[in-house]
């Protein structure tokens, strides 16, 4: 009876989520909850509003003891007389609805002809992820206050004393930190918010003081986008200086409205870090969107048409647009009237007429430049031309070799006889030596071996169109039947050949290096190999303990995988009564040193081996990215000394 209750679907099963339920009952789908910045930043964008549409000078943020933030401007002030459809006052209306706020109306002379907010969730979402939201409001010669907790006004609207001659808004917030991964507001990323905003508002000063450290900031740039940008390239040498515009349409114009358009710097470097920043109306894009493709359009065609003007196109080299891009750095501010973007974060501009918008605002000044610059401009075209050619010299793959259309297995590879791939094994041997113990001593019917001669190649910083040129990287792709892939491509595992592949290399310093070599490649260009669980480590023994025969015990064979556990072997036999003359220790020096029977016994036999699975653990994989590049980075040498200088001693001396 209760289970038909407990499925019963009818009329009363349907849910209505009133007022801002919605957000706290699914909070992601309206903002970030990594942390609370981004609910303080809808005040912010409010503010810096404020001041595009020319009515604020001064944005104050303070963070609090007590957790809270404030958010204060010197702006007209949130309208406090009632709504007149509503017959609520607007400023409660603004924090406690949905799609509700001045930022749609968009016509001449309405409260924002351009804004960041577009949804009219802003300042809602704020309220709803909130434990505790004050404003207070200066507007008219009066001081209004209204106080809300967990989205509900809790205390009226109500005049509170003369504005004393000022006028604007302040929002102080108390983030509910049960809807947030992490309480802490990110000081850093908000200060370089408030820095931004400060670049793109000329004549606006941003401030940040914070109760705990008692420390405050204030920004204001007098060069604007050029000042920034420099700041974001740092020491890097520039090609040439900066070539900053702006571009904006004037009336006439049948496809965009009056005022629509951007304002850009844009650098180019030779080398180094390649920093890009927009803006959509002030709203922060990070992952970009049309209008950085717009700028991206502009210039390739201007650039483009002066290397074809001045005839400096090598013969068979062809310009794309990736070309002219790659050593572009820039810091672009566009302003559209109803700008679409990707999800409540706005991290994405998604207007397609952006990138039209962009693209003739671009292209014109930039070739009036280019032909009045020709020093400048021809260094600009040789940077696209040498990216060329670096682009045409990678697209010549380095395929595997092949016969009657089929991948040809390599020479040296010792198949097994299954057809499980379950159950089949390859191992990845060092060595010739070692190699021909292993094909003796291996079950021949699931266990293959591929020897490898001396160390593989460092494959961490080789673009994946040229693994195949070097023959130990071409000769395992082949062996395993699946080609160097992305975390994200798709792969057909019907032609993985092998269950398990298994890394078998000496016990010793070497040794460990074709690990650490073989396991860059998987990590790198086999990374679903890795997540699938099909790389292994094999554990050979680094010692041999021969005992004598004794009493009733004939004489036997032990091994240990290193020194800890040939020190509780040695102590095992001395609590059995045995003498330190009864047994002596082998080291080997190789797999090479094994006999067939020996590697079958400790290293390949499934019932007796030790082999470790190769997993990314609780580490997280932006971590080991960072440690594989630290270890094996042709330009980290500087920093593995210091990590050695500094992790060396926690090392024992394989000597």
């Amino acid at each position: 009876m209760a289970e038909q209750r407990k499925n019963n679907y009818n009329e009363s099963s349907i849910r209505v989520l009133k007022g801002l339920e919605p957000v706290r009952q699914r909070p992601g789908m309206y903002t970030r909850t990594e942390n609370a910045l981004h609910i303080l930043q809808e005040v912010i964008d409010n503010s810096a509003d404020e001041a595009l549409a020319g009515h604020a000078k001064n944005i104050h943020v303070t963070l609090h003891a007590d957790g809270s933030v404030s958010v204060a401007d010197d702006g007209r002030g949130i309208p406090v007389g009632k709504h007149p459809d509503e017959n609520v006052s607007v400023v409660e209306i603004v924090f406690t609805r949905l799609h509700a706020g001045g930022k749609f109306d968009k016509t001449a002379g309405g409260a924002y002809a351009f804004s960041g907010g577009l949804h009219g969730v802003g300042v809602s979402v704020t309220n709803a992820l909130s434990k505790r939201l004050e404003v207070t409001v200066w507007r008219d010669g009066s001081e209004y206050r209204i106080v809300f907790a967990d989205g509900e006004v809790i205390e009226p609207l109500k005049r509170t004393a003369t504005a004393g001659g000022r006028a604007g808004t302040s929002v102080r917030v108390w983030p509910d930190a049960k809807y947030f991964d992490d309480a802490a507001i990110p000081v850093a990323e908000l200060a370089r918010s408030l820095k931004a905003r400060a670049v793109l508002l000329p004549g606006v000063i941003t401030h940040l003081a914070n109760e705990k450290t008692g420390r405050s900031e204030s920004w204001r740039y007098q060069g604007g986008l050029k000042d920034y940008l420099l700041e974001l390239v740092e020491s890097e040498p520039l090609v040439v200086d900066p070539w900053l515009g702006e571009g904006y349409v004037g009336a006439g114009d049948e496809t965009f409205a009056i005022g629509e358009g951007a304002q850009w710097a844009v650098a180019w470097t030779a080398e180094g870090p390649t920093p890009r920043e927009s803006f959509v109306n002030l709203i922060p894009t990070t992952a970009g969107g049309t209008h950085e493709a717009g700028l991206r359009e502009g210039l390739f065609s201007a650039v483009k048409g002066f290397i074809e003007q001045h005839n400096l196109m090598p013969k068979g080299v062809k310009v794309l647009p990736e070309d002219v891009f790659s050593r572009v750095s820039f810091v672009l501010s566009a302003k559209v009237l109803d700008p679409q973007f990707q999800g409540q974060t706005k991290e994405k501009l998604t207007s397609r007429d952006a990138l039209r918008l962009v693209a003739t605002q671009v292209r014109p000044p930039l070739e009036l430049w280019l032909n009045r610059d020709l020093d400048s401009a021809r260094k600009i075209a040789e940077l696209a031309i040498r990216a060329a050619q670096h682009r045409a010299r990678s697209a010549q793959k380095v395929e595997k070799k092949k016969g009657s259309g089929v991948a040809v297995l390599p020479g040296k590879l010792t198949d097994c006889e299954s057809t499980d791939i379950a159950r089949n094994e390859i191992f990845l041997v060092e060595g010739d030596s070692a190699g021909g113990s292993a094909k003796m001593g291996r079950d021949k019917e699931f266990q293959a071996i591929l020897p490898l001669r001396g160390k593989v190649l460092n494959t961490w910083e080789t673009e994946p169109d040229r693994l195949f040129a070097n023959a130990e990287v071409h000769d395992i792709a082949v062996a395993l039947g699946i080609d160097p892939h992305g975390i994200s491509d798709t792969i057909n595992w019907n032609n993985l050949r092998y269950g398990k592949v298994c890394i078998l290399s000496d016990a010793d310093v070497d040794g460990a290096h074709i690990q650490v070599l073989l396991l860059t490649l998987f990590f790198k260009h086999f990374p679903q190999l890795v997540q699938r669980g099909h790389v292994f480590v094999a554990r050979p023994p680094l010692f041999r303990i021969d005992v004598s025969a004794s009493g009733k015990r004939a004489a036997r064979k032990l091994y240990a995988l290193d020194d800890g556990e040939l020190t509780h072997v040695l102590d095992k036999l001395r609590q059995e009564g045995l003498r330190e003359t009864a047994w002596s220790i082998s080291r080997f020096k190789g797999l090479g040193e094994m006999s067939a029977e020996q590697l079958w016994e400790t290293t390949l036999n499934p019932d007796t081996r030790r082999l470790s699975l190769v997993a990314l653990g609780q580490v997280d994989a932006m971590g080991t990215t960072k440690r594989f590049h630290l270890l094996m980075g042709r330009t980290e040498a500087a920093s593995r000394r210091a990590w050695l200088e500094e992790k060396g001693h926690e090392a024992e001396a394989d000597l």
